[in-house]
């Protein structure tokens, strides 16, 4: 017999644990499951300076901790596990874990948050922390007045170089291709910033340091095979987040990129009962604090459709 679960939390992190606080505190008694990285991205990311609430700011595992323990103060069971693959197109829902344990759920709460694309360089590990980043709205502050880099030629990529030439003393902004893919505003607002440099054609052959992090960066370019060394403290990878959403692609509706579609207003999913939030479903913000918000937003939402379809 599959164990059945009246509010069912896939993922942790700040939208899934804050959903928890949310559902348990509504008596909804929810199991949570997660996921490969308990807590999410925020466990790889030393210093949290911009979350409401910590004055001196706080290390992401120890906020994470905190987060678990506050929803399991109030009774939600938290549990090591993965969905692995899921059936909502019947009621209620059902939900595997870890390819054998079989589940049934009457609301789903979606909390799987996306996980950042990486050069897949071995220094790019090393240094992960130390200097290099996926997010320059978070960890940019900790660079003003340096010289960074930032390797994409995206919107995003874009955006977090402006963001980091108004912090950064020079942003070497590294672009595989002679042109950027970004939108024409952003491509002037990039081109058009003295503190920003382009290395066109160009791709990271290695990413130097040493025991205090990142010390540099080994650019060569693609078409003359050419190596430049640049001096920099911080490095961050703006080439795109995946939302880690692939076993529900059957069901929900999900955009290009793959980030659940939520109905306006809501963590509505197009399937009755099953509810998205964070960066599951978050191609904007990407940020702890939108996060939460959205995680309390989906606890309140499954709170209201149990009740009114009597199964609360």
């Amino acid at each position: 017999m599959a164990e059945h679960i009246k509010c069912l939390i896939i993922g942790s992190g700040p939208a899934g644990y804050t959903a928890a606080i949310y559902a348990s505190r509504a008596g909804l008694a929810p199991v949570m499951y997660q996921g490969s990285q308990p807590g999410g991205q925020l466990t790889i990311t030393n210093d949290v300076e911009n979350f409401p609430g910590y004055p001196d700011g706080i290390q992401g595992p120890q906020m994470m901790q905190d987060l678990e323990n506050q929803a399991r103060r109030f009774g939600t069971d938290i549990r090591f596990g993965m969905a692995t693959s899921v059936d909502f197109s019947v009621s209620p829902k059902k939900v595997v874990i870890d390819e054998s344990i079989e589940l049934t759920a009457d609301a789903v709460i979606i909390a799987t948050g996306a996980s950042a694309k990486w050069l897949g360089l071995e220094s790019e590990k090393k240094y992960n922390g130390l200097g290099v980043s996926a997010c320059a709205v978070c960890d940019g502050f900790f660079y003003r007045n340096q010289v960074v880099a930032i390797v994409g030629g995206g919107d995003t990529a874009a955006e977090e170089a402006t963001y980091l030439a108004n912090i950064c003393s020079k942003v070497h902004m590294i672009v595989r291709r002679e042109e950027l893919r970004a939108s024409l505003i952003m491509q002037k607002r990039v081109l058009n910033n003295p503190k920003i440099e382009v290395h066109w054609n160009s791709e990271t052959d290695e990413i130097l340091g040493d025991a205090s992090g990142v010390t540099g960066a080994r650019l060569k370019n693609v078409k003359t095979g050419e190596t430049e060394e640049l001096t920099l403290t911080g490095f961050f990878v703006a080439i795109g987040h995946k939302p880690n959403t692939d076993i529900f692609k059957d069901y929900l509706n999900l955009d290009e990129a793959g980030y659940i579609q939520t109905i306006k207003g809501s963590t509505n999913t197009n399937i009755e009962g099953v509810f998205a939030c964070g960066d599951a479903q978050d191609n904007i913000y990407r940020q702890a604090v939108t996060a939460a918000g959205t995680g309390c937003m989906a606890a309140l939402d499954a709170e209201r459709w149990l009740a009114a379809n009597e199964l609360h």
